[in-house]
């Protein structure tokens, strides 16, 4: 799987089933090559635009419980 396809996918979370967003980017271990977290665009619009990193979420890789075709599920443990 590519990051252009990963990032085309909605992140939900397992706890109450909302939509956290999509994965603008990846947080990588510099000395293994390891993927560490998700970056989460969080749905905002405009506010997105003015108010920059406040509408990100990191996501730990741990914190993933399933790739499917469409979703990304998390556990609850990373929903705000």
């Amino acid at each position: 799987m590519t990051f252009s396809e990963l990032k085309k996918k909605d992140i939900i979370c397992i706890g109450d089933g909302r939509l956290l967003g999509r994965a603008c980017d990846l947080e990588l271990d510099s000395k293994s090559g390891r993927i560490l977290a998700l970056i989460v665009a969080c749905p905002g619009g405009l506010s997105a635009f003015f108010h920059g990193d406040k509408n990100q979420l990191s996501i730990p890789w741990q914190q993933i419980a399933c790739i499917g075709g469409d979703v990304i599920l998390v556990s609850t443990g990373c929903c705000p």
